[in-house]
């Protein structure tokens, strides 16, 4: 590696020493980049699904040092190749059935590539105009497909944002519960200490790190059991009975109870709490109710999978990961609430910089007034995400966004056929949506844990499929998600076939020893 070769003072302006932006060598090292990613989908199914490296595999491969000079891409792209793909766990594999699906589009890439091509940063409506109205144009879109009342829709009385993740979403919208809150308690860090969250023991991780975030104690977090002795009945839903008892009795012991999560689509069952249940309990003790519907709210676009979200006229507000199931790559949040002016209460910024006047405005008094979308969010900057949903949802349509998702359902179907007919095995959570919760049966219940987890490092272990794993009420269950883009039936039956010949081989190492006993 050897130096520039120019230094401060021989540079003028308008050197481009490494071209970029050249329209040609743009071009050219663009194609190379689309290429590559195009190779690697298509070999796909070469690679072990989860990443066979070990903790600290690549302060071994690379410099500890950054490079001086420029570098070409050709030798970068094979650095990718030796060093960086071998450290993933391949979450587009069609083999890939852990945690909950990240499914990634053409459209999605598409929409990516244009929203990092223009690289602008709409803070606000005068930053960019377009990707402010985009937005709110594409998220009344979304709030049309999922029927939301109107009472979520800028076309209506309320309005939708962009956000990066749920948790994201989760802080925004307790923050402004909060501090409506503290405005009728008269404010103060005691009324903080006051302040009481609720949500299902199956939901809590992000929320329980978002009230955290926002000054709640953490004793005040309550996650409620939805994983109970009767949980297998009820199929982990949220009981509003438990609901009601726990807000009665925080009000008895002098706290305020703030903020309920309800959750279409849970981590680890995929459960649907009884949104219209706990929504006539938030509005009685006037509580903030969010739903969170980040993995199964894309599937209430499809008529048969909407009544998952009666009741939501009662909440205050609702989001979803279009990143997850709705062929939206990486990241996309979708948060709509009724009262947008409680989010800006609580997350403006006053700075003669950011003033959001449209030209039209110095000399008009009709002007349209206009959204400031950094107070709807946490930091200032935000990327133009609007442009990536828009693009999917015109890329696929409103039919073949339904096609995708009743698509993977169907494989989930086929999957949970194939587990039920085969008595070793048992179904534990009925499916609602594409994710199917089994296990093999053990011999001794006791047993039930260490061969189950035994059966999952095996399947993992193969580097022929991805699969996750909870606990629901003291039983391990084996997750199988269906919803990567590239996952077909052949994909389905080959992983079934697999869990059988894995099964197969864990029995048959078992029997010696039940024999001696």
């Amino acid at each position: 590696m050897g130096s520039f070769g120019l230094s401060a003072n021989n540079i003028t302006h308008g050197t481009s020493f490494s071209a970029d932006l050249e329209p040609k060598s743009f071009s050219d090292e663009s194609k190379a980049v689309i290429d590559f990613i195009a190779d690697y989908y298509k070999n796909i199914e070469k690679y072990p699904v989860q990443s066979k490296v070990e903790p600290g595999y690549l302060s071994a491969r690379l410099p500890d040092t950054a490079p001086h000079s420029p570098e070409s891409l050709d030798d970068i792209l094979k650095d990718v190749t030796d060093c960086i793909l071998p450290g993933l766990t391949h979450w587009q594999s069609p083999n890939f059935f852990g945690y909950f699906q990240a499914n990634a589009s053409t459209a999605g890439f598409l929409g990516e590539m244009l929203c990092s091509g223009f690289n602008v940063v709409g803070f606000n409506w005068l930053a960019s105009p377009v990707a402010t109205e985009l937005e709110s144009i594409v998220m009344d879109w979304m709030g049309k497909m999922l029927k939301l009342p109107s009472s979520f829709l800028f076309s209506g009385t309320g309005g939708g944002v962009l956000h990066g993740s749920t948790c994201e979403s989760l802080v925004c919208t307790l923050a402004a519960a909060r501090d409506k809150a503290l405005e009728k308690l008269g404010g103060g860090f005691d009324n903080i200490t006051k302040l009481v969250v609720y949500a299902s023991d199956q939901t809590h991780f992000a929320l329980q790190k978002s009230a955290k975030l926002i000054g709640i104690p953490p004793a005040n977090f309550r996650p409620l059991p939805a994983l109970t002795r009767t949980s297998f009945s009820t199929e982990f839903s949220l009981s509003p009975d438990t609901v009601r008892a726990a807000i009665e009795d925080d009000i008895k012991s002098g706290h305020v109870p703030l903020y309920l999560c309800a959750t279409v689509g849970t981590t680890g069952a995929g459960a649907v709490d009884p949104i219209e249940e706990l929504g006539k309990i938030a509005n009685e003790y006037k509580l903030w109710l969010h739903i969170d519907a980040a993995y199964a709210g894309s599937a209430c676009i499809c008529p048969e999978y909407r009544r998952y979200l009666n009741g939501v006229e009662l909440a205050d507000s609702i989001s979803l990961n279009p990143h997850k199931w709705f062929l939206t790559n990486m990241d996309c949040c979708c948060l709509w609430v009724k009262h947008p002016s409680f989010l800006v209460d609580s997350l403006s910024t006053e700075s003669d910089i950011m003033r959001n006047r449209s030209p039209a405005s110095n000399t008009s008094t009709n002007a349209a007034p206009v959204i400031d979308y950094k107070d709807w969010q946490i930091p200032l900057s935000r990327r133009f995400k609007a442009l990536k949903l828009w693009t999917v949802i015109r890329k696929h349509g409103y039919s073949g966004l339904m096609y995708h998702i009743r698509s993977d359902v169907s494989m989930a179907k086929r999957f949970e056929a194939m587990v039920a007919k085969d008595e070793r095995f048992e179904i534990v959570v009925p499916r609602k949506f594409a994710l199917v919760c089994f296990r093999l049966k053990p011999k001794r219940e006791s047993e039930g844990s260490e061969l189950n987890r035994e059966l999952v490092d095996a399947l993992n272990g193969s580097g022929r499929a991805f699969l996750t794993q909870a606990m629901l009420d003291g039983v391990y269950v084996i997750r199988c998600s269906i919803g990567t883009t590239l996952t077909q039936d052949r994909h389905v039956d080959d992983l079934w076939k697999l869990i059988q010949e894995k099964a197969d081989r864990l029995l048959s190492l078992q029997e010696p020893e039940h024999a001696s006993r």
